[in-house]
Formats: C-alpha cells, structure tokens, sequence
C-alpha cells in the first residue's frame, strides 16, 4: 500500500483550469480534491485501530478543512499549533482542544486564564517549570495543562556520547521526571493536569518505503524507536496516572497510526497531513492514500526551446535543507527544475520535453513537500468535489490569522 494517485484527478484540474481561465480564480492557487481527501479520511479512521483522531490543525490551517475532518466518526478534537489559534478556533465552535506545543504568549495565556469558555475548551502544553510559574502567575483559572514527554530514541556512541534520533521537544523522559513534574502541577491550584503528549516523530515521518541502505536504515530506527518507546512510554504514563486522573494520552501521527495504536498504552492519537497527504508521504509503505492538495502556477515566459517559467513556485517546506522539502511537479508529468536556480520565489524555470507543448498562460501542477505550509501563500483553496462543485475553503491566511 502507498500513496496510489499523486496526479490531480480529471474533475479537479477542469475545475481549476475552468476559473483561471474565467479569471475568476488567480494563479498561483491552491486546490483540494475533496473526494480524495475524504477517502483520506476513512483510510486514517480505518488504520487508527479504533483510537478516536485528533486533527492537527497546522497540517490543515483551513476552518472549512477541519470542519470536514471532524465530520468524519472517527476524528474527535483539534491539536492546535497556538495559543491565539486555540483561541481564534474557539470563536468558530471548535470544543476540545489541545494545543501541542507549550507557549510563553502571556498576552494569550493571559486571556485564557480569565475566560471561563476558553479554560473549559483549551488545554496547553507543559515540560518545564517555567511554564507552570507563567500560568500560576496569571492567577484565575485552573487552566486546563497536559505534560508533553520526550519520545526520541537515543543511540549511545563512542565518542559523542547519545545520538538522538528524533524531535528535540521535552526534557521529561523518565517515571520519575514526568511524576515529579506532575505532582509540581496539583499543587498548584490555578492548573489541573488532564492529559499528556509522547509524539513519536522519528517514526511517524519518517518514510519506510525506501529502497537501498538508506531506507534499511530508516526501517531500523523505526522498528528501533518503537521498541524502545514503548515500555518506556507506559512506564511515564503509569507514572502520571498515579498522580492525577488523565483524561487523555495523546501520540502518533499520520505516518505511524496503526503502530502506535497497537502498541496500546495511548487513549488517542493525532494526525493531519494525511487528510492532504503531500509528497512526503509517497515513501510510507502502509498509507493508501490519494494526493488530495495541490498548487497551481502559470507558464508566464518561455526563455529557450524547451523550458518554461511559471509565476511563483518556490514553496519550500521547513525541515532540514534537502530535495525531499521542494514542490514536486507533477502534471505535465517530466517537468524537471533548472539544476542552478530551482523553486524560485516569484518565478520558477522548468524544463524537460513536457515543456515544449506549454504555451504561456498554461497551467502546471505541483504538490507541497508537507501538508499545511502550502496554505500560508494562498488565501483560501478550491474545493472541487467529484461531480464538479467547487466551494472555497478559506485558510487562516484568508481569515486574516497570523498567529505567533
């Protein structure tokens, strides 16, 4: 199983080219095929082993996305990337959110600490002591907090002591850390600690579809992470549980849903990205799945026989510098990047033999590296559902949200 269609289907790219055309929508833009997203949809609910989803809200960062998602049974809660965006998501009816990150915004924590609705609806994020002192401070409450525990696995060297493999999140990562830490919490009665994080990166974005050395490393450290996780993951929990009643264990993302629910000691996992599921994803052996999210530019000059450049392009993906964080352009099918100027900020050469039949005007297709960074650059998507209908979800961009 893999990601079985990465070109965008007929319906959506008729639709798409119907409006540029019109001039009723501009390029660049972005695109949703909606039938594939929701067919994304059911293949997480069906790999989620019975676990309730809860959407991560930056995978998507489209109101109308996550209304969607959570229509869905299956898929309960959002996991927020802010404080202002829990907020914000708060005013358009979202209950149940987590935001997965700890935040130092007093401004926001403020505002959350005094508003009954908002203490009741939002939970946030803590790992350090510092962040206890900044909520208690604020006085009201009890604020809503889940402790987020470090999930890396860390390889002992030699010479450079323990290579850690996975996201740099949380300094708790044993029993006795995460129940000292939890017992700081009760005793403080401007917080109530309800849940907990252990957000296994290394495994649930990293491919294990790759062929070569490579990919037999990467398999490795998967297999290797969640060995290690797993026991270490239940002892932490235990750890907490005998401090306080947690309503919630949350873990997993898209890449990993099947094994981090089998594992058993989460109530709940997260995941996003796979309802777009964007290039990065085309390497993960037990995803099927269908490229819902695209992004459109226009051929805007031809420079030689042979090459093309459009409007745009060069959206690249946070991560480490690498090819595996560029747009992959998929329709013509070919089209090749120029080896010295690549993605380009506001115009992107291609080339390759598809290029000779595109005429300036045409459109080209690419996929987002990742899930959610795509919409920071539009302010909305068109929604294009099987039978043609086209609505158009706003993004938070649209929305006017540039939360921090």
């Amino acid at each position: 199983m893999t990601v079985t269609e990465i070109q965008p289907s007929q319906e959506l790219r008729a639709a798409v080219d119907q409006r540029v055309r019109a001039g009723t929508s501009v390029a660049p833009l972005g695109a949703v095929d909606v039938d594939a997203f929701e067919s994304n949809a059911r293949a997480m609910v069906a790999r989620a082993g019975g676990l309730p989803i809860r959407v991560a809200s930056k995978s998507l960062r489209s109101v109308e996305a996550l209304r969607n998602a959570l229509s869905f049974e299956g898929f309960e809660g959002i996991l927020a990337f802010s404080v202002p965006e829990a907020i914000a998501l708060v005013g358009e009816e979202f209950t149940d959110i987590v935001v997965a990150y700890p935040s130092v915004n007093r401004e926001a924590l403020a505002q959350l600490a005094t508003d009954e609705k908002l203490r009741a609806t939002i939970t946030v994020m803590v790992d350090e002591t510092a962040h206890l002192d900044l909520l208690d401070s604020l006085g009201a409450g009890p604020v809503r907090v889940a402790i987020d525990l470090d999930c890396t696995l860390r390889l002992p060297t030699e010479k450079l002591g323990a290579l850690v493999i996975g996201p740099r999140r949380s300094p708790l990562r044993t029993p006795e850390q995460v129940a000292a830490f939890a017992r700081d919490i009760v005793r403080r009665p401007n917080l109530k600690l309800v849940g907990m994080m252990a957000y296994e990166g290394q495994v649930a974005s990293v491919a294990d579809g790759e062929t070569g050395p490579v990919g037999a490393v990467k398999r490795w450290l998967r297999t290797r992470s969640l060995n290690d996780l797993a026991p270490r993951r239940a002892a932490c929990i235990a750890a907490a549980r005998e401090v306080a009643d947690l309503e919630f264990v949350n873990g997993g993302g898209t890449g990993s849903l099947h094994e981090s629910a089998a594992e058993g000691t989460l109530t709940e996992l997260a995941a996003g990205s796979g309802l777009y599921t964007p290039a990065i994803f085309d390497r993960f052996t037990a995803l099927e799945h269908r490229a819902a999210a695209f992004f459109v530019c226009q051929v805007s000059r031809i420079p030689a026989p042979g090459w093309v450049t459009v409007n745009s392009g060069g959206w690249i993906a946070s991560g480490p510098p690498a090819a595996d964080r560029v747009p992959v352009p998929v329709l013509p099918a070919g089209l090749k990047y120029s080896a010295t100027e690549g993605a380009g900020e506001v115009q992107t050469p291609l080339h390759g033999r598809a290029a000779r039949n595109l005429k300036v005007g045409d459109l080209v297709w690419f996929r987002h590296a990742k899930a959610g960074e795509m919409t920071e650059n539009v302010d909305s998507l068109l929604a294009v559902h099987h039978d043609g209908t086209v609505e158009e979800w706003s993004t938070y961009r649209g929305k006017g949200w540039t939360f921090r």
